[in-house]
């Protein structure tokens, strides 16, 4: 006789704030329709080697209150069964000996190939869906749609980074502040952004095989410009993904880099900020600068903060969303809410046709979200070097001639995009048109640079 059919929730890739909620909202959802509910422990890990000794039993009273705290209540681990057509079966099979008929899957890029992977594999045995998790809110879906944990991080990032700030005011240090962000620097710039960084630096404004001495550059560059106006300190916020494009000598010259099972470098292993630390201050050492550089990662202490409250009601409405999907027969989609509608997304619609894999969704460097920000920041800019009253100052603190300091530091500005523009040209009859002021670059800098100071 067949036993009773289960739905299972497994949880990969890192921790995010609002798991729990999807757990439990998802299980609640189901006991109230009679159905038995599984946690996987340690997501693909155990049931990929074919082990199905991992599970954890949920119910109504084990996760009404989980919703409150962060990590995760049946853990999670980066395993990825799609890299060995075993490990593929294997889990497929375990799944099928636990008389799992329905899965939901929670997790970022790598999970969701992962799952839509699982359910191709298993031929119609298994229903799957996939509920998109990460702070860095680099899943593919419309713009205005936050995956679930961002906001979280993003207020404890701002609050942390809050504090910084004064104590580099305080002590006249710069802060280096490394933030999550492998692929995408939404999060970075979130955190900067809100809380006013002096600057922030995210993986989308160095395309390509990037050297480190354009990012060190950047920070030189940076710091001069603030000493010229009398502020010894500093905060820049730096996504961590600013390293993962580095050109290969770049790479080379960082020794040994280890990568994880889906093929990314390990940047937990590469310090990335006391190597833009030492490098830096080895730059303003030949400029005859003394600065206090500070380095600080802030990733760990973001993914497992208990959820604010827009994220615990969030993953709640995505995790009675995926198990009522599954129950009225819904199959291989990542669920998803956009604005108060539910919104399934077929598998299919996540795949880039080039690679074959997942596609990341990058920050918009074009957007005038992230123009705005830009302008906000204390870097060097095109309008600088077109002011010559500007750029002598900056010459005069890097110990440099004009001419010298723009030969050395002008390649930053490049590819800067043109100035944002909110009033479109209108086209006017002839005596109706009159000449309309508009600021020249120098006195949008000059504008630009009272509110920096």
């Amino acid at each position: 006789m067949s036993q009773r059919k289960k739905l299972a929730i497994l949880v990969g890739g890192g921790p995010a704030p609002g798991i729990n909620s999807v757990i439990g909202a998802a299980t609640i959802r189901a006991a109230l329709s009679g159905i038995e509910v599984i946690g996987i422990r340690d997501g693909f890990q155990w049931i990929m080697e074919g082990n199905i000794d991992h599970v954890t039993p949920l119910d109504i009273e084990t996760v009404s209150r989980i919703h409150f705290a962060g990590g995760s209540y049946i853990g999670t681990s980066r395993a990825n069964p799609t890299k060995n057509a075993q490990h593929l079966e294997n889990a497929v099979t375990s799944l099928l000996r636990l008389n799992v008929t329905r899965l939901i899957t929670i997790g970022g890029d790598d999970t969701a190939y992962s799952a839509m992977r699982l359910e191709e594999k298993s031929a119609g045995r298994i229903q799957v869906v996939h509920v998109p998790k990460t702070i860095d809110n680099d899943l593919e879906l419309p713009p205005e749609i936050y995956t679930f944990g961002y906001q979280t991080a993003r207020h404890v990032g701002v609050e942390i980074v809050k504090n910084i700030m004064v104590d580099a005011k305080t002590t006249s240090r710069w802060y280096f502040i490394i933030s999550m962000g492998r692929k995408a620097g939404h999060l970075a710039l979130g955190i900067g952004k809100a809380a006013g960084a002096t600057l922030t630096l995210v993986p989308e404004e160095f395309p390509g095989s990037t050297r480190l001495k354009t990012v060190v550059d950047t920070l030189v560059g940076a710091i001069i410009k603030r000493r010229s106006y009398g502020r010894m300190d500093g905060v820049a916020v730096i996504a961590e993904g600013v390293v993962e494009d580095l050109h290969d000598e770049d790479l080379a010259d960082l020794g040994p880099v280890e990568r994880d099972e889906h093929g990314h470098i390990r940047i937990a292993e590469v310090d990335i900020g006391n190597i833009l630390k030492r490098a830096v201050q080895k730059r303003l050492v030949e400029l005859g600068i003394k600065s206090t550089i500070v380095s600080k990662n802030i990733g760990y202490e973001l993914r497992c903060a208990d959820p604010i409250p827009m994220d615990m009601e969030y993953t709640r409405d995505l995790g009675y969303a995926a198990t009522k999907f599954l129950l009225e027969g819904g199959n291989s989609a990542l669920i998803s809410m956009q604005g108060p509608k539910f919104v399934p997304i077929p598998f299919k619609d996540l795949i880039d046709p080039i690679t074959g894999r997942t596609r990341a969704r990058l920050l918009d460097v074009e957007s005038t979200h992230y123009a705005i920000a830009r302008r906000f920041m204390i870097r060097l800019r095109r309008d600088d070097f077109a002011d010559p009253h500007e750029i002598a100052k900056f010459a005069a603190t890097a110990g440099m001639t004009l001419d010298a300091f723009t030969a050395e530091f002008g390649y930053l500005v490049a590819h800067e995009r043109p100035p944002i523009t909110f009033v479109p040209a209108i086209s006017l009859p002839a005596k109706a048109a009159e000449p309309v002021a508009r600021p020249s670059a120098v006195t949008e800098r000059k504008v630009h640079t009272k509110a920096e100071k």
